[in-house]
């Protein structure tokens, strides 16, 4: 039988793509030479916002600057739990003034416990809130120091995992928590077992052994930079091998076109900050 899937109401924090474009490269989807279209890219993300909404979700919007095209990409500037933020720091120089803009946002709208890193942390990208515990990767944009750094600030146990392919730089776009935890269910989550390295496949399988494990269709077109809602699932339209997985689990798949955001590397996840408490 089937298992039933509840949704439950969250608030998100996104930036419309206005500047949005690919002028250098800090992963491997990023082509400066391929043309990119600022009108598509405002067309998905709006999609998704208003998808958020039919759901029944609050959306908050910090206002998008000039010379910052990647700052669409909310998840990378802030980790939220308990009401308590801690900000980013960024590896590349070209993102490093979002993480200012993001902590004034905070700041501006009423959080008082906001904490700015020390170590390199792209925030959301790499740390994954499953309800219970912070997975929290590493390999390619955080610096495994920020791990413990997150659990000081935070108050929250941290899980470290090790990514290993360059495709999947964020966590986000090898893992997705489907449903958290609570007090009587462990979380559920779909991951990509070959973005990470041999222990950390162990680890996950041995924390989420019900979890769907996504294949390398999936993983290829950001299929797992998914947002739940613990039925809703945003999803890029071409991971249908992923939603017929969802869909038997119990979950509602919503596709969404992301194709010219994911010229940035970039999909749902990666477009949308939780702003948790």
């Amino acid at each position: 039988m089937t298992e039933a899937r509840v949704p439950t109401r969250r608030r998100y924090l996104m930036c419309e793509p206005k500047h949005f474009t690919v002028e250098y490269t800090i992963n491997p989807w990023m082509d400066p030479s391929q043309p990119v279209s600022t009108e598509l890219a405002v067309k998905e993300w709006t999609e998704l916002a208003d998808t958020y909404r039919r759901w029944g979700h609050q959306v908050e919007f910090i206002q998008p600057q000039p010379g910052l095209p990647d700052m669409v990409f909310a998840a990378n500037s802030g980790t939220v739990i308990d009401g308590r933020v801690l900000g980013a720091r960024f590896r590349a120089p070209q993102r490093a003034a979002e993480a200012d803009h993001y902590r004034r946002w905070f700041l501006d709208h009423g959080y008082r416990d906001v904490t700015m890193p020390t170590k390199t942390n792209e925030a959301e990208g790499d740390f994954t809130w499953t309800g219970e515990v912070l997975l929290a990767g590493t390999g390619f944009r955080t610096d495994p120091g920020a791990h413990a750094e997150a659990q000081e600030i935070l108050g929250v146990p941290v899980i470290s995992l090790q990514l290993v392919d360059p495709r999947y730089y964020h966590l986000d776009t090898a893992l997705c928590v489907l449903q958290e935890a609570t007090s009587d269910r462990r979380a559920h989550v779909a991951y990509y077992p070959e973005a990470f390295s041999p222990g950390s496949q162990r680890v996950l399988y041995r924390l989420f052994p019900d979890a769907i494990v996504a294949n390398a269709a999936d993983a290829e077109c950001l299929g797992l930079n998914a947002v739940s809602d613990g039925r809703n699932v945003a999803i890029p339209m071409e991971a249908t091998h992923l939603a017929d997985q969802l869909i038997n689990h119990g979950y509602d798949p919503t596709f969404l076109d992301i194709s010219e955001l994911r010229k940035s590397g970039g999909g749902p996840k990666c477009c949308t900050m939780e702003l948790r408490g």
